[in-house]
């Protein structure tokens, strides 16, 4: 299908190889771009309307063009592998299934930045996909692709692969440097960001895996043509991975068009929800993102597109909860996540994140009164008004991530909220069953 460009050859037998790469034409953008000036790099990469696919959606080429060029302290570029937004998978399929792509855009990025070192910061859990990519990178090295001239262009380049401990918050980009310099995972004050001042205070560049390994296609099929595939502010495809109430889970690449109805309900995606139930809403990019209706379904899943709607794209996760979901349970199931989460660096975050979880808990479980809905809000708008979203009064975006998703819940399903204070209990099926629903209520 015309838009599998990143993914058209996931599943070959033997393309996750060095061997298999290259027959497919791997390299080959790292060689075009190696004889390139870096700036000319850089611009390729803004022409292309490459937009990071980690969660912000940033502009990467002008993210990188922030580096300072005269900076006398080494350069460093870091991959954020390290996938913990609940219901995000395809970073980890992709590096399953093309961990050269990866290493090909390290390369690449590592040129245009002036970069001698770059470290891949993987989530803990993912030890099968660590060794996968210590394989990759052992392969690159003998291959000449890293080490002391890659291609014999006489540029250094060292990768290495660093294990993080299973902490949600260190998938934000500066709880990451501080925990790969072995701190405590906290969350830097910015400015300066990490382009001036990250990784040891040297300039920095910390990117998402899809985000780089997407650069051996933008210089394969040229960078106006990776633009024109998307959106007018968003260049190419992307990766979502859809789990929860539809018939196909799994990761797709999708156009950047593509609404989400259409990505549910469609033959070609999805192919609709299990036993003929209707869809009764949908987190559109991870349980951060805030939740749409049924009838906010028909908006492309693009930045901004979604920016219009006071939604966001982010790490790509869609979650599908059909009418047989409770919407009280999905938001106290989230709220515990960020609970459990907070760093504990941010008065807000720290304190009203189990205090939400608790009230939500209160009114799940029947206990609930008609003040604490109201209560609930002020709490959540404490830490993040919404909307809009990214007005949050915490260092990094965890806050957001708890407080936005219950606002919106509360918002568009209060009706769920207010039924099950009326009538002290919850009106839908626990999932697990009878027992389950004893064991909660215990």
């Amino acid at each position: 299908m015309a838009h599998r460009i990143l993914t058209q050859n996931w599943f070959k037998p033997g393309y996750n190889t060095i061997e298999g790469y290259k027959k497919e034409g791997g390299f080959s953008s790292l060689r075009r771009v190696l004889a390139m000036k870096p700036d000319e790099v850089i611009e390729a990469v803004k022409v292309s309307n490459l937009r990071g696919r980690g969660g912000a959606g940033f502009p990467t080429g002008l993210k990188w063009s922030f580096v300072p060029k005269d900076s006398p302290k080494p350069k460093y570029l870091c991959v954020n592998a390290d996938e913990s937004e609940p219901g995000t998978y395809k970073d980890r399929v992709l590096m399953e299934q093309d961990p050269f792509s990866l290493m090909e855009g390290i390369a690449i990025a590592s040129w245009a930045l002036g970069v001698h070192t770059a470290y891949i910061y993987i989530r803990g859990e993912f030890l099968e996909q660590a060794e996968i990519l210590q394989k990759a990178i052992a392969d690159c090295y003998a291959e000449g692709i890293f080490g002391k001239s890659i291609l014999d262009s006489g540029h250094r380049l060292d990768v290495y692969v660093h294990r993080g401990a299973g902490a949600y918050i260190c998938g934000e980009e500066t709880g990451l440097l501080n925990s790969l310099e072995g701190g405590k995972g906290w969350p830097r004050l910015k400015p300066p960001f990490p382009a001036v001042s990250g990784l040891f205070g040297c300039p920095t560049v910390v990117n998402n895996v899809e985000t780089i390994a997407t650069l051996p296609t933008i210089f394969r099929i040229g960078p106006k043509e990776y633009a024109s595939l998307g959106a007018e502010k968003s260049g190419g495809t992307r990766l979502v991975c859809v789990s929860g109430h539809v018939n196909k889970p799994g990761v797709y690449e999708i156009p950047m068009n593509l609404t989400f109805w259409d990505l549910i309900h469609d033959e070609k995606w999805c192919g609709g929800i299990p036993g003929g139930r209707k869809v009764k809403a949908v987190i559109p990019g991870g349980s951060s993102a805030p939740v749409l209706t049924a009838e906010e379904l028909h908006v492309a899943a693009e930045y901004e597109a979604l920016k219009v709607k006071d939604n966001m794209a982010g790490s790509g996760a869609v979650i599908v909860m059909d009418e047989t979901t409770c919407m009280v349970r999905a938001a106290w199931r989230i709220s515990k996540f960020y609970a459990e989460e907070s760093c504990g660096q941010c008065t807000p975050c720290r304190e009203g994140t189990p205090w939400m979880e608790r009230i939500l808990r209160k009114i799940e479980e029947g206990h609930g009164e008609p003040k604490d809905l109201e209560l609930l809000v002020s709490v959540a708008r404490a830490i993040a008004p919404y909307p809009p979203i990214g007005l949050g009064t915490t260092i990094c975006a965890l806050g957001d991530a708890a407080a936005v998703p219950v606002q919106a819940f509360v918002m568009k399903f209060r009706h769920e909220f207010e039924q099950h204070i009326r009538e002290h209990r919850c009106p839908f099926p626990h999932p697990f069953g009878q027992l389950a629903e004893e064991v909660v209520r215990q």
